[in-house]
């Protein structure tokens, strides 16, 4: 089985001479609350499990990533200044039972979430976060597919370190989302459009590398991360897909500002870059005819953070996606 913990206790500092102008994170969000009053509303998800990494052979930890990345996210100042904008946070799907039923459960509140919010974003937690997360955007999608009318073709940007093809050995695992999803898409005859931005090579094999290349993956080595090359490489598929998943995970960075992972990067990739691709891809909407309502944060493992830097880099990285999501918006 697999729970629902809907106990953390959002507070941090209060500004009360600000009024409205001084708000922070902690003071707007809504507690599990499913019914959102404004058309911009934005939940989170998290994902209390580390049950992939420990299988992937890593170091586990991750399970206590949401809550910690909260702690982040809390006194994050609330610019926002429309009454028509909802944040909510639905609470932890907890992996109590096996890694499949956690993931199944994920997946459910995902769906749900969804349905009421026009950007939803899940905290990890492993990255077998990710199996989850396209499981519960495709329930979603089909759930609002018109009849006759042809499946939503869903497409995957990853910034990681690690393409995550790896064959589930004899189980799945935080090394296997990916190649989940690329045998699941096979299975129903649907194109896997995926792309890894920040590979390492020395960090994954030759067989992930001619695995990527048979299931014509779309990556961008770590030494080669510049927004053009990476704009250059997404333009193909955003052309040809619906739906857009981004999933970030944190060993992508630098451990000199992410040691809080499974696997710390020795080379990494910048916060910048990646932010300026999360402005790109929310940008990008119109023009390139696809939408973006979900994405995720893997592998933050607060007990090798040190002076709380790989959460405050994740909080970051969700008030950036948010921020982005909310001007897109105002140009569609």
């Amino acid at each position: 089985m697999s729970d629902l913990n809907t106990s953390y206790i959002w507070q941090g500092r209060e500004d009360l001479e600000d009024g409205a102008k001084g708000l922070r994170w902690h003071q707007v969000i809504k507690n599990n609350n499913s019914h959102f009053t404004g058309s911009n509303a934005c939940t989170l998800v998290g994902f209390e499990c580390d049950k992939g990494v420990a299988a992937n052979k890593g170091r586990t930890g991750a399970s206590k990533g949401p809550n910690a990345i909260r702690d982040a996210l809390a006194n994050m100042a609330w610019h926002v200044s429309s009454s028509n904008v909802d944040l909510c946070d639905r609470g932890n799907v907890i992996a109590s039972g096996s890694l499949e039923h956690a993931q199944q459960a994920y997946a459910d509140q995902i769906e749900a979430s969804l349905a009421t919010s026009e950007l939803v974003i899940g905290l990890g937690g492993g990255h077998e976060i990710a199996w989850g997360s396209f499981q519960g955007l495709e329930q979603h999608l089909h759930k609002n597919l018109r009849q006759g009318k042809p499946a939503k073709k869903i497409g995957i940007v990853n910034f990681d370190a690690h393409f995550d093809l790896r064959t589930p050995s004899p189980s799945a695992s935080s090394g296997t989302p990916f190649r989940q999803i690329a045998d699941h898409c096979t299975a129903t005859g649907q194109s896997f459009e995926y792309a890894c931005i920040g590979v390492a090579q020395p960090s994954n094999t030759k067989a992930l590398f001619e695995y990527a290349k048979q299931q014509n993956v779309r990556y961008l080595l770590d030494i080669d991360c510049t927004a053009e090359a990476a704009i250059k490489l997404l333009k193909p598929m955003l052309l040809n897909i619906d739906e857009l998943y981004l999933t970030i995970c944190l060993d992508a960075f630098p451990a000199s500002i992410a040691p809080g992972v499974s696997a710390p990067a020795s080379l990494g990739i910048s916060p910048q870059f990646v932010i300026q691709l999360i402005q790109w891809l929310a940008d990008s909407q119109q023009s390139f005819h696809y939408n973006w309502q979900l994405a995720d944060i893997a592998e933050m493992n607060p007990s090798f953070d040190i002076g709380n830097t790989t959460r405050k880099l994740a909080a970051r990285l969700i008030f950036e996606i948010l921020a982005s999501h909310l001007i897109s918006r105002q140009g569609l």
